[in-house]
């Protein structure tokens, strides 16, 4: 037997908020963080590409992008998101290294080259 999710307060309430104001970043923000949470993927998902068409030089709204992708199995795009959040500027890799979202992002062999090439760089920059 399939079991439904159900929307909690705090992802109706966002909802809620947005249909009244629906660029308002900061709620949107919540609402990803929330719908990712509770399981629903694919609103997370729409909610996360909104946000990069908000903010385009986000580094933050494009490493949410590449966890979105990678937990609705669009790895490829994933992977090209979670670049980009590091060209603009995502500098946290042990969190990247540990991220449950982007594990299947990980398995792939470009990631590890692109995980050597990014070391390598930081070792120049210090």
């Amino acid at each position: 037997m399939k079991t439904r999710k159900r929307k909690d307060f705090e992802i109706i309430f966002y909802e809620q908020l947005l249909k009244k104001s629906p660029n308002f970043v900061q709620a949107l923000s919540c609402l990803g963080d929330a719908y990712t949470r509770s399981g629903f993927y694919d609103e997370g998902l729409r909610v996360d590409r909104r946000l990069s068409e908000l903010k385009p030089e986000d580094p933050v709204v494009h490493y949410n992008l590449a966890c979105s992708l990678s937990l609705t199995g669009k790895f490829e795009s994933a992977f090209k998101e979670l670049k980009k959040a590091v060209l603009l500027g995502y500098d946290d890799f042990c969190h990247i290294l540990k991220d449950a979202d982007l594990e299947n992002v990980r398995k792939d062999v470009g990631f590890e080259r692109f995980f050597e090439k990014i070391q390598k760089l930081k070792r120049l920059s210090l």
